[in-house]
């Protein structure tokens, strides 16, 4: 199946600097109940920990504990942008200052480009003594905007002047080879024996590689043999020649990812990718080749001064802030300073060479809290960086211990683990107020803390897969679909409530709660999603009972399904207008026994549906790769799933379609009504609204928050209109600690999601 690989933006985990992620896998190595040591159980480790290719959160986790962000933000994710003298801000009554290593002032000028000018504190050093200069931060940007440069980290994206000039000219040898074919006889750039060795591994290792997903498909989902065609279009690689073979699907997977073979291991249905090619031709994408024009520098990043530079943007970027707030990697370690030569337009390596960068990805390095010392027998040891800029930490040495998930809570009990993030069930919380002599979740044994997890959960519905007439966006489709979500959101309140008690919430737009552009229930317009009639007048009334509730929704899509073209009578439809079907399949991937936070919600919709003449098929997956894969193939109607979002609510790889740039359907795994540079994400629901897309780009373009948060309001209301979303739930997630052998004083105070308990790691003691 599908290797899934978390990988969070790294500019995000800046300004969302120190926050725990745990899970499983416990080893030895906790030095548990030492009074100088905190343990703190973690899930395994892939030993990437390096603030350029790091790519689970818990390696991202084991670095940033040791590095130090150019920006840092408040409680709410807002960034710091006077971080020398601080800025105090208020958050749930109380004013907190907040520090960080710079400052910034962004500057938007008449020609609409955008300057950010950044001064550095003057004092700052890195755990090894070497003292930090501007040259570090202007380092690490050019790392992140090589051309070879394979990570995370999107800054090479934004608008920043000159970076097309310095970008082009320049690929890595595996896409130029790739690009260039097979057969070629153009060895002016690469030499004829290099070409050959390059695709005889694609012949040998890469075709093993596709045919390995052929087999996964004949096997698993009904293929026949043979027919990879068939097999590539499950896979979500669609259009394929009748007579196409391995090595054709290999091909449009290494199109699809710019020949990047370590990204392409996302492919894979079995073996990687790493082992099926020599060493010599996988280190190909991560090798540089000349072949035009290249700038020797980028003309917006400009050094001012020893302890300042200005990043010029040729336009606003609203989401710029996030990704221009890099960790300071010190040049000395991941770069050679005598490569360096801002003047000469010599940045720590040589352009499009990584390999020194590379070369340190397990042992990390920078001017965090503390310093990394080992990683071994499952567990990553840390020593106080006694250099800090905000003060030494007090507790001397900390460990992340590799830990199942079944040994999180009951070690934090038996004082092997003193902070864990166990799942936040009904189980969990009957065993903590269990252990604490108090009976409540904080207790002698056992301290909790709650915030709301980056995400929500939802129900799509598929626009190409329910609507009428094949018009995906006509008011029939969309009286359609609202149909369908007036009768599930009934039920929402009661399934998260069965599944989570008072650990999750309803929310009625698709956006978490954690957002500043989340509407509030106070603000003008609110509305609880799915509760007008096709009228537009409200379903539900004060004090309804649930009962009369569930009744008032049937008879509200009833209505919905009459006006989309549907033969009421007797209170059922009875015959389905063209296009439109009498079933609808919703996926849930709730293990193959109902564990999923909606799975209520669909099994009791499913019987109110079932009462009005509309068939609903509930299909449990245990395994969630299918799901994934039939979306991207147009195969599934209805699905429920999460999303995770991130600190700026920028909409536009979910629900941006590229309409007016529409030149004929792309194929599967893209929005057939969208254009060529619609949202990684479009393809999900196929919403393709050119007012929406056009919302979507002004809110970009725009640094005011207030007039942001307008837009998104619009953006949210048009997606409602189309009804290819119905928002679930806000679930919380809980970190707990040991009452006994951490002093609960000393944790950081407000813990929030943008904001969390190693935020002030440097302030914790232990007992």
């Amino acid at each position: 199946m599908k290797k899934v690989t978390r990988i969070l933006a790294l500019a995000l985990s800046v300004v969302m600097c120190l926050s725990l992620v745990v899970g499983c896998g416990k080893k030895d190595g906790g030095n548990s109940g030492a009074k100088d040591t905190l343990v703190v159980g973690y899930s395994p480790f892939s030993s990437k920990f390096s603030p350029f290719f790091s790519e689970t959160a818990y390696d991202q986790d084991v670095y940033i504990m040791t590095a130090l962000p150019l920006l840092t933000s408040d409680r709410t994710g807002a960034i710091v942008e006077k971080g020398i003298k601080g800025e105090t801000r208020s958050y749930n009554g109380t004013d907190y200052t907040y520090y960080g290593p710079a400052d910034m002032t962004v500057s938007e000028n008449p020609d609409g480009t955008v300057y950010y000018d950044f001064t550095l504190r003057d004092d700052l050093k890195f755990s090894d003594g070497e003292p930090i200069t501007i040259d570090d931060v202007i380092f690490s940007m050019y790392v992140l905007c090589d051309p070879t440069y394979d990570g995370g980290a999107t800054l090479y994206a934004q608008p920043i002047q000159g970076m097309a000039e310095y970008r082009s000219g320049m690929s890595t040898m595996s896409k130029y080879l790739g690009e260039l074919g097979e057969g070629s006889t153009d060895f002016s750039v690469v030499d004829e024996a290099t070409q050959k060795a390059f695709w005889d591994a694609v012949n040998d290792g890469g075709v093993k590689f596709a045919q390995e997903i052929v087999d996964y498909m004949v096997a698993n989902a009904g293929v026949a043999e043979g027919d990879v065609k068939a097999a590539a279009a499950g896979w979500g690689f669609d259009g394929l020649a009748d007579d196409a073979t391995a090595k054709d699907l290999f091909l449009a997977i290494a199109a699809k990812y710019d020949w990047n073979f370590s990204a392409m291991e996302a492919e894979t249905a079995g073996s990687a990718l790493s082992d099926l090619l020599p060493a010599d031709v996988y280190a190909a994408s991560t090798k540089a080749v000349t072949f035009g024009e290249s700038a020797a520098s980028i003309t917006g990043i400009q050094k001012t001064g020893d302890y300042s530079m200005r990043v010029v943007l040729s336009e606003v970027s609203a989401t710029a802030v996030y990704q221009l707030g890099v960790m300071i990697a010190p040049m000395h370690y991941y770069g050679e300073k005598d490569k360096y030569d801002y003047a000469n337009n010599k940045f720590g390596f040589d352009k499009g060479d990584l390999s020194h960068v590379r070369s340190v990805t397990t042992q990390p390095m920078g001017a965090g809290p503390y310093k990394f010392v080992k990683f071994e027998n499952g567990t990553v040891n840390f020593e106080a960086n006694d250099s800090y800029y905000l003060g030494a930490p007090k507790i001397k040495y900390v460990n992340f211990l590799e830990s199942q998930e079944t040994d999180k809570l009951n070690g934090v009990v038996t004082g092997t683990i003193d902070i864990a993030d166990p799942s936040f069930s009904a189980d969990t919380v009957n065993a903590i107020q269990q252990q604490n002599s108090n009976g409540e979740l904080n207790g002698d044994k056992i301290t909790v803390n709650t915030v709301d997890n980056l995400g929500y959960g939802y129900m799509g519905i598929s626009s190409v897969a329910v609507n009428v007439g094949g018009d995906p966006g006509s008011k029939a489709s969309k009286d359609l679909r609202k149909g369908l979500a007036t009768v599930f959101a009934a039920y929402r309140e009661l399934s998260v409530e069965s599944y989570y008690g008072e650990r999750a919430s309803v929310i009625n737009y698709p956006i978490s709660n954690t957002s500043w552009a989340a509407p509030q229930a106070t603000d003008a317009g609110y509305q609880v999603a799915f509760s007008v009639d096709v009228d537009g007048k409200p379903i539900y009334t004060s004090g309804m009972s649930a009962d009369d509730k569930y009744a008032a929704a049937k008879t509200a899509a009833l209505g919905f399904f009459q006006a989309a073209g549907y033969t009421v009578e007797n209170g059922k439809i009875t015959a389905a207008p063209e296009g439109a079907k009498m079933q609808y399949e919703v996926q849930i991937p709730a293990d193959g026994t109902g564990n999923h936070p909606s799975f209520m919600m669909v099994t009791e919709a499913k019987k109110a549906l079932a009462e009005i003449g509309m068939d609903i098929v509930v299909t449990d997956l245990s395994d969630s790769t299918a799901l994934w894969d039939g979306i991207r193939a147009r195969q599934v109607d209805m699905w429920c799933a999460a999303w995770n979002a991130t600190v700026d609510p920028d909409m536009y790889q979910i629900y941006y379609a590229d309409v007016a740039d529409f030149n004929g359907d792309m194929g599967n795994g893209y929005n057939p009504m969208g254009g060529p540079d619609q949202g990684n994400s479009s393809y999900m629901y196929c919403v393709a609204d050119e007012e929406l897309d056009n919302m979507i780009l002004e809110a970009r373009k725009s640094l005011d928050q207030s007039y942001r948060k307008t837009l998104y309001k619009a953006c949210l209301d048009t997606i409602v209109d189309w009804a290819t979303e119905v928002p679930v739930y806000q679930r919380q997630n809980a970190i707990i600690f040991s009452t006994e052998r951490v002093n609960i004083d000393t944790v950081t105070p407000d813990i929030t999601t943008f904001y969390g308990w190693m935020s002030e790691i440097q302030n914790m003691e232990l007992k």
